[in-house]
């Protein structure tokens, strides 16, 4: 089987719970922006041929951003829908065998050791896998009027992460049959569940954080400039 490894990242959200002037992805952390970061790390890693990036059409930041010009990056157009920006990523790839990693734009905190074991794990599942954490705090179900209806057994209970590593060929069609049977589909891994397969889970750190509201930005600079001092 091929053991090209090519990463999708979906970035045509505009991220409005940040409440900011422009796309989040696009927000300054340590001296670059949020999407640099997050592709510099997949690019960073060997086994990672190149990435395939999904921007919305009329997107005015990304064509200035040195990315734009990358020989490793491969500009395609985004849709309304997480899984629209995902399937214009998968049409990008000409080879249903290859190994497709799809990643979050707004999470630049990825450690290479998280995508060694991820890429181990996901090469020797039927399914693939996911990064993933397991749920360390008290889980509460409401009852829909803010209120507490019961408490959740966490003990099997997982934060699904990104990376998440799949055939591009296995992951077209459970996108396709999932969307087409109206199925929710939250992440990648639930197109798959949909459709009977178990991808596997593998533990990643707790800060491979996605930023989503404005006092993450703090934080994921924090644990990025840690990551990189670490890295030197």
């Amino acid at each position: 089987m091929n053991d090209k490894l090519i990463a999708v990242v979906p970035a045509a959200g505009v991220g409005s719970r940040m409440a900011a002037d422009r796309p989040k992805q696009y927000l300054h952390i340590a001296g670059k922006t949020i999407l640099e970061h997050t592709i510099d790390r997949l690019l960073q890693h060997p086994k990672v041929e190149r990435v395939v990036v999904a921007i919305s059409e009329n997107d005015p930041y990304f064509p200035t951003l040195p990315l734009a010009d990358h020989p490793q990056v491969t500009r395609v157009d985004g849709g309304a829908e997480r899984a629209d920006s995902v399937f214009s990523g998968l049409a990008a790839i000409d080879d249903p065998d290859a190994w497709v990693l799809v990643h979050d734009a707004a999470r630049p905190c990825l450690r290479q050791q998280d995508l060694d074991r991820l890429i181990l794990e996901a090469q020797a599942s039927e399914f693939g896998a996911i990064l993933a954490a397991p749920v360390r705090d008290t889980m509460k179900r409401g009852n829909g009027h803010q209120a507490i209806a019961v408490t959740v057994d966490r003990s099997d209970l997982w934060h699904a992460l990104t990376p998440q590593m799949f055939r591009a060929g296995q992951l077209k069609l459970a996108l396709e049959k999932a969307l087409a049977d109206g199925a929710v589909v939250t992440d990648e891994a639930s197109a798959l569940e949909h459709c009977g397969m178990a991808p596997k889970l593998v533990t990643g750190r707790a800060d491979n954080l996605k930023v989503t509201q404005p006092e993450d930005l703090a934080l994921a600079e924090f644990y990025l400039q840690h990551l990189l001092k670490d890295e030197q």
